[in-house]
């Protein structure tokens, strides 16, 4: 009998769900909007994992008893007490197999370092940072909490940052930028002054969607610009630090598995948030994640059937996600 396989990455914008055999072929593949408690709560974390899932059972034409082994990566399950209402969803969906849940920045170890363990960190339109040793069973993290907590560096906070700039030239606090006429002409502002009473007024908005100007002003030269990236990636590099610490794998050879948007700019966030690093871990190796996280929700799934995936398989089941997705588009 044919043994399936679940996996879902369940984030702030999007849910994604997979179905796969035991050799790695596609069976079903659903998709859902957010599911991150903190944006749609708890129903709407129900709500997502129920769509995804009877999208997926739909197309590999089974029932939810016949999956051997789930995996869950979610956002905003960040601390111990949540683990209880999250399993509550996700016991919901009626499965009979063994569940494995994990933060979804965990995702990026299991699908992106050769070995499972190591350290991941996340730079999107927020940040975070999740460790694992060898065994699997100490855990090394930062809170997830963004600005409040000092944890910097997704395209929210440079954004957040970017404009204090703009600000900063506008008060003749700090120096001239690009940046000021790239935000005025993203917001269709008549001027900079006209800009920043809007963003104060709410008439206008510069979310995270337009950090990549900040990346565009560096690569023309801008000085402030430049700062800004500089500082974006030695912020990144101190997240790592922070679980380099709790972990103490200051002199492990590791990967630091990168995933999310921000890093599609390359090194010039790279370049300082290795240095950073490495001055504290020599040994850590900067890999970025090329596969879709919910790779690594698979992975955890075959985990909980006590199965521990090999290079080959895991290709396999990336291999057949980006086909699907790519017939699909």
């Amino acid at each position: 009998m044919t043994r399936y396989f679940l996996g879902a990455d369940v984030g702030g914008t999007k849910t994604h769900l997979v179905l796969v055999t035991e050799e790695g072929r596609l069976a079903g593949f659903g998709e859902a909007g957010p599911g991150n408690h903190e944006v749609v709560g708890y129903d709407g974390l129900a709500a997502a994992l129920e769509q995804a899932l009877t999208q997926a059972l739909s197309m590999a034409g089974i029932e939810a008893g016949q999956i051997a082994g789930a995996g869950f990566g979610v956002a905003g399950f960040d601390w111990d007490d949540q683990e209880a209402p999250t399993r509550a969803e996700i016991q919901k969906l009626n499965l009979s197999c063994p569940v494995g849940l994990v933060n979804d920045a965990a995702l990026g170890l299991l699908a992106g370092s050769e070995e499972g363990w190591g350290i991941a960190v996340v730079s999107g339109t927020g940040c975070n940072c999740w460790g694992w040793d060898r065994t699997r069973q100490r855990i090394g993290r930062v809170t997830g909490g963004g600005l409040m907590m000092g944890e910097n560096a997704g395209a929210s906070e440079l954004m957040f940052e970017a404009m204090r700039a703009v600000a900063h030239e506008w008060t003749r606090r700090g120096p001239a930028t690009r940046l000021s006429e790239l935000f005025v002409k993203r917001a269709g502002a008549r001027s900079l002054e006209d800009l920043l009473e809007g963003l104060m007024m709410g008439q206008y908005e510069l979310d995270a969607s337009a950090a990549p100007l900040v990346f565009q002003a560096a690569n023309n030269g801008d000085a402030v610009a430049l700062d800004l990236v500089d500082w974006a990636g030695r912020e990144l590099g101190e997240l790592a630090c922070a679980v380099v610490r709790q972990l103490n794998f200051q002199d492990e050879t590791f990967d630091v598995v990168l995933l999310g948007s921000m890093f599609t700019n390359g090194s010039d966030l790279t370049t300082p948030m290795r240095r950073v690093l490495h001055a504290l871990a020599p040994g850590a190796r900067l890999t970025r994640l090329t596969v879709p996280p919910v790779v690594g929700a698979v992975m955890l799934g075959f985990n909980q059937a006590g199965i521990y995936p090999g290079a080959q398989l895991r290709a396999a089941v990336a291999e057949a996600i980006a086909a699907h997705r790519k017939a699909a588009a």
